[in-house]
């Protein structure tokens, strides 16, 4: 797991703990998975208990009872089962469906939390999902095959510039979901794409990878758009909703490691509304 554990203050503050014994850590942590099957790891156990209970479906949240896969593809996997992943946009998401859109393009798919949850909840939309690995495109089509969508879900690798543009064309009403580590800046730009100008998007921005995108990306779209931008909230092992004498003899950090979505500093989402838009 390339992400330090975070504690989630408005300050971003690393977890002294893991800062401190980061190499001691490692070794250890490269042992046990040597020696101990997965399951049984602090970790794996937390993640095979809150898959059973949950019956491998989400448990709550804008996308509840989504059927899962047992995994994520670069993200947490127990917030998912447990419907908080992203929590801060769940009244933007819920806000994105009222408007029935036609076209949901989620880029940066991963396995499919938001593209096949989409899916499920707007039954008319044809949904297409960019995936750049080949591992997430698989999981994608697991997922959308489990969850009886396949037919309206339409699986891509990596999405370009001219790829966007490609699928935006004549779209009336696209909700677009973006989370491409940094790329956002090359993909989101109405001056080059127009058709960005009539869309909604929910945007994951990453200024630890590139200071001031957040602001660059504000500027493009507040001319089209009132933009709102969404601040990542506290996460604490309270937010595990089961107990177990496992869970009990655990320390609490385990418990707030998987919960806590692996961010290197608090993230921040975009909400873009196009401003002659209406609820139909």
């Amino acid at each position: 797991m390339a992400n330090l554990f975070q504690e989630q203050t408005p300050q971003s503050a690393i977890d002294p703990w893991i800062t401190r014994s980061a190499a001691s850590q490692g070794a250890i942590a490269r042992l046990i998975r040597t020696l101990v099957p997965k399951r049984f790891r602090p970790i794996g156990y937390i993640e095979h208990l809150v898959n059973r209970r949950t019956g491998s479906r989400v448990k709550g949240g804008p996308f509840a009872g989504t059927k899962y896969i047992y995994g994520a593809v670069g993200s947490a996997y127990v917030p998912k089962l447990l419907g908080i992943y992203e929590r801060e946009l769940n009244e933007y998401v819920e806000q994105a469906c009222s408007l029935h859109p036609e076209l949901i393009v989620d880029i940066g798919a991963a396995e499919g939390y938001y593209a096949i949850g989409l899916a499920l909840r707007n039954p008319d939309a044809t949904v297409i999902a960019f995936e750049m690995e080949e591992k997430g495109q698989d999981a994608l089509k697991e997922m959308a095959s489990m969850n009886n969508v396949a037919s309206r879900v339409d699986v891509r690798g990596k999405c370009e510039v001219a790829d966007l543009q490609a699928v935006l064309k004549g779209a009336e009403r696209a909700l677009i979901i973006c989370d491409v580590e940094g790329d956002e800046g090359k993909l989101l730009d109405p001056e080059i794409i127009s058709e960005l100008c009539r869309a909604h998007l929910l945007v994951e921005m990453h200024d630890f990878i590139h200071p001031g995108i957040s602001d660059r990306i504000i500027d493009r779209f507040k001319r089209t758009h009132e933009v709102h931008r969404i601040w990542q909230e506290a996460r604490s092992h309270d937010d595990i909703p089961y107990r177990t004498l496992g869970t009990a003899l655990l320390p609490s950090r385990y418990l707030d490691w998987a919960v806590s979505e692996w961010r290197p500093e608090r993230m921040s989402w975009l909400w873009m509304e196009p401003r002659n838009c209406s609820v139909r």
